[in-house]
C-alpha cells in the first residue's frame, strides 16, 4: 500500500470513529450536577442598624447563592399593610421607635424556615436576631434541623451618617423603589420617576424616632455581636464604603467559609 493510499485509509478510519463518537455522545445524558450539600450551602445573618445597607446586600446574596432572603422588616411591613392583629401591634411599637417583641419575630422566622422552599439551599437573615435570647432560640431551631450558621456579618457605620441617609429617604409604596432627597432625588419632587405616583416618607424615618431606634439597636444588639463573636462566626465590614466594595468583602467571606 502506497503512502497516499495509507493516508486515505487512515482518514476513512478517523471519519468512522468521529461518527461513532457523535452517535454515542447523543445517547449519553449529560451528568446531573450534584445536589448542594450542607457544606456548600450558605446560612448567614446580616446585622446592622437601619440604613446600613442590609436591604441592598441581602438580595445580592440571595441571587448569588440561591438562598432565601428573610427580611423581618419587610415581613412586618406586609403585616402592617394588611392591618392584621400582629401588624397593628407591630406598628405601634415601630412608630414609637422600639423593637418588636420576641414572640412575633420568632413565630415568623420559624414558619419561613420550615415552609419556604427557597430556603432549601440556605438563607440570609436580615433584621433577626436582635437579642441574645432570639439568637439562642435560632441556634436551637437550627440544631433541630441539623443545620448551623456559617457566618454573622456586621455592617458597621457611624450613627450621624445613618441619620443623614435615612431622613432623606423617599419610597414608592407599590414598587418599593427608593429615592433620596440629596443623593438620589426623583426627577420631580415627591413623584415616582416610573409611574408618576406620589412618594412617601416612612413614619419612622424622622430624626427623633431614628435616634430612639439606634439607641435600642446598640443596647440590645451589642450583646448579640459578642455572642456570635465568642462562637467565631462574627465578621465586621465598613458599611460607609460604596455598595460594590461592601459586596466584594461579603463575597470573600462567604467563599472563604466554603
Amino acid at each position: 500500500m502506497g503512502a497516499s493510499e495509507e493516508l486515505e485509509y487512515l482518514k476513512g478510519l478517523v471519519a468512522q470513529l468521529n461518527e461513532k463518537i457523535h452517535a454515542l455522545e447523543g445517547k449519553v445524558k449529560p451528568p446531573t450536577p450534584p445536589a448542594k450539600t450542607p457544606a456548600q450551602q450558605l446560612r448567614t445573618i446580616l446585622v446592622g442598624p437601619p440604613g446600613a445597607g442590609k436591604g441592598t446586600q441581602a438580595p445580592r446574596i440571595r441571587d448569588e447563592f440561591c438562598v432565601c432572603h428573610l427580611a423581618t422588616g419587610d415581613m412586618l411591613r406586609e403585616q402592617v399593610a394588611q392591618k392584621t392583629p400582629l401588624g397593628v401591634q407591630a406598628k405601634k411599637v415601630m412608630d414609637a421607635g422600639g423593637l418588636v417583641p420576641d414572640e412575633i419575630m420568632v413565630g415568623m422566622i420559624r414558619e419561613q424556615l420550615e415552609n419556604n422552599k427557597e430556603c432549601k439551599n440556605g438563607f440570609v437573615l436580615d433584621g433577626f436576631p436582635r437579642t441574645v435570647p432570639q439568637a439562642q432560640k435560632l441556634d436551637g431551631m437550627l440544631e433541630e434541623r441539623k443545620e448551623k450558621l456559617d457566618s454573622v456579618i456586621q455592617l458597621q457605620i457611624d450613627d450621624q451618617l445613618l441619620i443623614s441617609r435615612i431622613t432623606g429617604r423617599l419610597i414608592h409604596p407599590a414598587s418599593g423603589r427608593t429615592y433620596h432627597r440629596e443623593f438620589h432625588p426623583p426627577k420631580k419632587p415627591m413623584v415616582d420617576d416610573v409611574s408618576g405616583e406620589p412618594l412617601i416618607q416612612r413614619s419612622d424615618d424622622n430624626v427623633e424616632t431614628l435616634q430612639k431606634r439606634l439607641g435600642a439597636f446598640h443596647s440590645q444588639t451589642g450583646p448579640v455581636i459578642d455572642y456570635y463573636r465568642s462562637k467565631g462566626l462574627w465578621h465586621g465590614i465598613d458599611a460607609a464604603q460604596s455598595p460594590s466594595v461592601v459586596w466584594d468583602h461579603l463575597r470573600k467571606i462567604f467563599v472563604a467559609n466554603k
